[in-house]
């Protein structure tokens, strides 16, 4: 037996670039798409399921707002006020039920939420002519 001189010749190459369920289009027809009906009720659940996080959303907006509108310091108290509005809310919902507002386990989320808060506050609060001063 002789060996072969020089490389082996190469194989073919593949000609199938895609799976053939893939080329041919899916297996099966999957989920129907919903109606109207349906994606409401689905988005309102959704939403009922991040209250908490809405409801701090909320504030935040309106302190965004009245910063925007030149109440800077009342808007950073409010501010303040929302992340202490976090963590009341994480302290009171279950883990499920605070949604979006749940980071860490509940005692970390609602320390840290206070503390921001609350440093939030007191800078806000002892700014000369805050909130608090005499107008």
């Amino acid at each position: 037996m002789t060996e072969p001189s020089g490389p082996p010749e190469p194989a073919d190459p593949p000609t199938d670039v895609l799976p053939r369920a893939a080329a041919t289009g899916p297996v099966s027809p999957g989920r129907p798409r919903p109606d109207a009906r349906t994606f409401v009720r689905g988005l309102v659940r959704r939403a009922r399921a991040q209250a908490p996080l809405l409801v701090v959303l909320g504030v935040l907006v309106i302190a965004f707002v009245r910063i925007g509108l030149q109440h800077w310091r009342e808007g950073t108290t409010e501010l303040g006020l929302a992340l202490l509005l976090g963590a009341v809310l994480r302290a009171a919902c279950t883990e499920r039920g605070a949604g979006l507002l749940v980071v860490r386990e509940r005692w970390v989320d609602v320390l840290t939420y206070a503390a921001f808060g609350l440093v939030v506050m007191l800078v806000s609060l002892t700014i000369t002519g805050g909130p608090l001063a005499g107008r």
